[in-house]
């Protein structure tokens, strides 16, 4: 098991834009992936993006059956996903709660689009195309934002939505970001 330390916020590696993956199914990219995995299962995230652990590459991860940081959210696969595009399938947005492991301890009110589609490869090299909406679409977008320098709170509409876990949901146990 190799756990890599998550960058947080402030780290001006988290604010550039990755590069594009160039070679497929190598030992490196399959050890990076395995890293990822590692990283993201103990610290229980729903995703996790390269840069988060200082690699400026197009990787993103993803998915759970079930997530302690939320409970309510169904289920999305778990998938390796290179060099994506999104593409939102309509204008609908909604808001929605979002924690992330480079900014820990605190949540947001995040718009997103509702229905997407997203296409990219494995690490294998295999394409990747899914149309999915909600919590899936959520995640995907919240990880690909890395890959631009993106981080969740600068899409942040309202900021009186965003704030420490405990001061927001007072009371109620809310895994730690």
């Amino acid at each position: 098991m190799a756990l890599r330390p998550v960058l947080r916020m402030g780290d001006p590696r988290l604010l550039q834009r990755s590069q594009p993956v160039a070679r497929f199914d190598t030992p490196e990219l399959h050890g990076l992936v395995r890293d990822m995995e590692d990283t993201m299962h103990v610290l229980n995230g729903a995703g996790l993006a390269a840069p988060q652990i200082g690699v400026p590459l197009r990787v993103v991860i993803f998915g759970f059956t079930a997530s302690p940081r939320y409970p309510d959210a169904l289920p999305v696969p778990y998938t390796v996903l290179i060099n994506p595009l999104l593409e939102p399938l309509s204008d609908e947005m909604e808001e929605g709660w979002e924690g992330c492991l480079s900014v820990p301890g605190m949540r947001g009110e995040v718009p997103r689009y509702r229905h997407l589609r997203y296409r990219g490869f494995d690490a294998c090299g295999q394409p990747i195309d899914r149309s999915v909406e909600g919590f899936h679409a959520r995640v995907v977008q919240h990880e690909c934002d890395h890959l631009d320098g993106i981080l969740y709170p600068m899409r942040i509409r309202d900021l009186s939505r965003f704030g420490f876990t405990e001061e927001l949901f007072p009371g109620q146990i809310v895994a730690d970001d």
